[in-house]
C-alpha cells in the first residue's frame, strides 16, 4: 500500500511541479513564505526575498568539490528567487539506488545513479517521474542512448549526465601496434613476444563477458510487468552463437599471458600488461602511466573455426535522480537545479575535471572529448554495444559462473555447452524459487575460503520481535569483508555502511568462529548486520544418540592443548551411532572408517558413560568410559 501512494504522489507532484514554477516569482495578492517561514506583505504586492531549501545532495567521492562548486554556481546565478543550502555526501552510483530503496523518506533529494538501477527506484517511489518541461529539456540535449537510459514506459525518470558506460582496451604501444590491437590473436602475440599480460576481466565478472556474447548476436532481457516485478528472462546464450563466444573466451582464459582484472595498477604489476580491458573511469590514469604511449581502441576481433567475431560491450548512463517532494515548490526548484547539473556547462565541466563522457550533445562535440582517445574508443564500441537496462539482482552471480565455469573447462564443444546448460537452467531457476527461498536470507562475501559466490544459509529466529536471523557457527578471518542478502540476489542486502569499505560490506574484526546476526524492519527496508563470536569452536557430535535421530548436534569443548575437543559425560547405548563434524555441516565430518558402520559412523560398543574425543590434528575419533 505505501508503495502505491509513494508512486501515486511522485505522479502528482510531478505535475504540481510544472505549476509551482512560478511560484519563486512575484505575486500579487497571495503571500509567500521567507527563509524564516514568515510572509511579508506590502501594498498588495508580495516580496521577492530568497527562498533557501536545505538539500542532501549524493555523488561519488572524486565528484564531491566540483559539485559542491557548480551548486554554488547555480545559486549565484539564478534568478528565480531561491537557493540551496546543500549537504553534498560521498555516496557511489551502485550504493546510491540500494539506499534510496532501504528507506525514501531519510534518503538524498538528489542522487547519482547508474541506469540499471532505475526499475528499482520507480517501484520504490525513490525517484519521482519528469514534468513536459524537465522531459524536453532531456530529449532536447542528450543522446539517444542516454534518454532511452532514463525512459521506462513513455516517461522519463531522471537527469542524464554521462554516456560513458561502457568498456574498450588500453594498450602500450612500445609493445602492441595498433594493427595487433585489432585481434585477441594479435594482443596474445604481441603480449607474449614482450612478456606481458592481458588484463581481461572475463573469469568472473558477468558485465564484460556478456559482451562476447552480445557479439556474435545472442541476447538477454529481462522483462517485467507494470510493477517492475520480472517475470522473465529472454535469453539465447546457450545456442550455437553462445557456443562461439564461449570459444573465443576461452581463447582468452587458456593462454598464459590472461590475468583477470580490470585494474589501470596491471601496468605497474610485477609482470605488467600490455593489454588492460577497462573503460573510462581510468582514462585520466591511464595517460599519467602511459602519456604518449597510451592506445585506446575498441574490443578486438577474434577468430573460431576460421570466421571472425566482434567482441560487443554493455553501455549505459549516469543519470542525476530527484526524490518526489511533499512541497510542489521545493520539487520544482530541485528539478530546476537537476537541469542546470544536467545541462551543457557541467557536463563540460565534468569532463574537464573527472573526464566523465558528457551525454549532452553540444558537450560531445568538443573538439577535446573527441580528442579523448578512451572516448574516442567509446565511440568507436558503441555499434557494438547492447544498452543495459533492468537486470535481475541474482544474474550477476548466474551470469559470472559462466567465466569459472569455462575457466576450469578443457575447452571442448561438451564443456563449454554444460557450462551454457547449466547458465540456462540458473536463470529459468528464479522463476522456480518458492516464496521462501526469495524471503531467506544468506551470507555471502570472501568467507570460508569462498570468493563472493557461495551463499551460506540463515535462519530466522522464531517469534523474535524485529525479523532476526543466524548463520550457523563460521569461521572467519580478520579483514575478510561479507554481506547478508536476500533470494540469492542483490535486489535487497545489507552490510555495514559505516565499516569503511568502499562497498558499505561489513568487516570482520579479528579472526574467530562467528555467528552472523541479522536484524531486519518488518518491510525489510533497514537491516542491521552484527557478529557474535562465539566460544562455541565449531565441532560438535551428531548422531542417534541422547534421545536424537541424526537432527541435533552437541557442541565440543575445546582443550588447553588446542586440537583436542570433548563431549564429556554422555550416556551412550550399544549400537548407537555418531560422527563429529564442523560448522554443523556436512562438508567435513569424521566416524571410524575402519571399523564402523557402511556410512563410516562410529558405533558405541556397549552402554555406558563415555567421553567422545577428537583430535582436530589427526581427525581421530576415539571413545573414553
Amino acid at each position: 500500500m505505501k508503495k502505491r501512494f509513494t508512486k501515486f504522489l511522485a505522479v502528482a507532484l510531478s505535475l504540481a511541479m510544472l505549476m509551482s514554477v512560478v511560484a519563486c516569482g512575484k505575486k500579487e495578492t497571495t503571500p509567500e513564505k521567507t527563509e524564516t517561514g514568515k510572509t511579508t506583505e506590502q501594498a498588495g504586492t508580495v516580496s521577492t526575498e530568497t527562498t533557501t531549501y536545505d538539500i542532501v545532495v549524493w555523488v561519488p567521492e572524486e565528484a564531491l568539490a566540483l559539485t559542491k562548486t557548480q551548486i554554488e554556481n547555480y545559486n549565484a546565478t539564478n534568478t528565480d528567487g531561491y537557493k540551496f543550502n546543500a549537504t553534498v555526501e560521498a555516496v557511489s552510483e551502485s550504493d546510491a539506488a540500494t539506499q534510496m530503496i532501504t528507506d525514501v523518506e531519510a534518503g538524498a533529494d538528489m542522487f547519482n545513479f547508474a541506469q540499471d538501477q532505475l526499475s528499482r527506484l520507480i517501484m520504490a517511489g525513490a525517484v519521482g517521474k519528469l514534468g513536459v518541461k524537465a522531459e524536453a529539456f532531456v530529449r532536447e540535449n542528450n543522446d539517444d542512448g542516454a534518454i532511452a537510459a532514463v525512459t521506462a514506459g513513455d516517461a522519463l525518470y531522471g537527469y542524464p549526465i554521462t554516456s560513458d558506460n561502457g568498456y574498450y582496451i588500453f594498450y602500450d604501444k612500445r609493445y602492441v601496434s595498433d594493427e595487433q590491437a585489432k585481434t585477441v590473436e594479435g594482443i596474445l602475440e604481441a603480449c607474449k613476444a614482450a612478456k606481458r599480460n592481458f588484463a581481461c576481466p572475463i573469469g568472473g565478472n558477468g558485465w564484460y563477458l556478456a559482451g562476447w556474447f552480445f557479439g556474435v548476436g545472442c541476447d538477454s532481457t529481462w522483462v517485467t510487468d507494470d510493477e517492475g516485478t520480472f517475470v522473465s528472462i529472454n535469453d539465447t546464450f546457450n545456442s550455437e552463437k553462445g557456443l562461439i563466444a564461449a570459444k573465443g573466451l576461452y581463447k582468452i582464459m587458456s593462454s598464459d599471458c590472461w590475468v583477470d582484472s580490470d585494474q589501470i595498477s596491471e601496468f605497474e604489476a610485477a609482470i605488467p600488461c600490455a593489454v588492460l580491458v577497462a573503460g573510462p573511469w581510468w582514462n585520466k590514469k591511464a595517460s599519467e602511466l602511459l602519456g604518449d604511449n597510451l592506445g585506446a581502441a575498441k574490443m578486438p576481433t577474434y577468430t573460431v573455426d576460421g570466421k571472425n567475431y566482434q567482441i560487443g560491450s554493455f553501455c549505459g548512463s549516469k543519470i542525476i535522480g530527484v526524490k518526489p517532494q511533499t512541497d510542489a515548490a521545493k520539487g520544482a526548484a530541485l528539478s530546476k537545479l537537476a537541469q542546470y547539473m544536467s545541462g551543457e556547462e557541467c557536463q563540460k565541466q565534468r569532463f574537464q575535471q573527472l573526464e566523465w563522457g558528457p551525454s549532452n550533445k553540444v558537450a560531445q562535440a568538443m573538439p577535446e572529448v573527441k580528442a579523448n582517445p578512451g572516448l574516442t574508443a567509446l565511440a568507436a564500441q558503441s555499434p557494438f554495444a547492447k544498452a543495459q537496462g533492468n537486470v535481475h539482482g541474482s544474474w550477476w552471480d548466474i551470469s559470472k559462473a559462466i567465466g569459472a565455469g569455462i575457466k576450469e573447462s578443457d575447452g571442448s564443444d561438451d564443456a563449454l555447452k554444460a557450462v551454457l546448460q547449466k547458465y540456462y537452467d540458473d536463470c529459468n531457476a528464479v522463476f522456480l524459487m518458492t516464496s521462501d527461498e526469495k524471503e531467506a536470507f544468506s551470507v555471502i562475501g570472501g568467507i570460508c575460503g569462498s570468493m563472493w559466490d557461495k551463499d551460506f544459509p540463515m535462519t530466522r529466529v522464531p517469534e523474535s520481535g524485529d525479523p532476526t536471523y543466524y548463520s550457523e557457527a563460521l569461521l572467519l578471518h580478520a579483514g575478510e569483508t561479507f554481506k547478508c542478502r536476500q533470494g540469492a540476489s542483490w535486489d535487497v542486502n545489507f552490510g555495514d555502511p559505516n565499516s569503511g569499505d568502499k562497498d558499505g560490506n561489513a568487516i570482520v574484526p579479528a579472526d574467530g568462529y562467528y555467528f552472523v546476526k541479522l536484524v531486519t524492519s518488518t518491510d525489510v527496508k533497514q537491516g542491521t548486520v552484527t557478529l557474535e563470536k562465539t566460544s562455541y569452536h565449531a565441532y560438535s557430535v551428531i548422531g542417534s544418540v541422547l534421545g536424537t535421530g541424526w537432527d541435533k548436534d552437541f557442541a565440543m569443548s575445546i582443550q588447553a592443548d588446542g586440537k583436542t575437543f570433548k563431549l564429556e559425560n554422555v550416556a551412550l547405548h550399544a549400537n548407537e551411532t555418531f560422527k563429529v563434524r564442523l560448522a554443523h555441516n556436512w562438508d567435513n565430518c569424521w566416524g571410524d572408517p575402519v571399523n564402523g558402520d557402511k556410512d563410516g559412523n562410529f558405533i558405541v560398543p556397549a552402554d555406558g558413560t563415555y567421553t567422545i574425543v577428537f583430535d582436530s590434528a589427526t581427525s581421530n575419533v576415539t571413545l573414553e568410559k
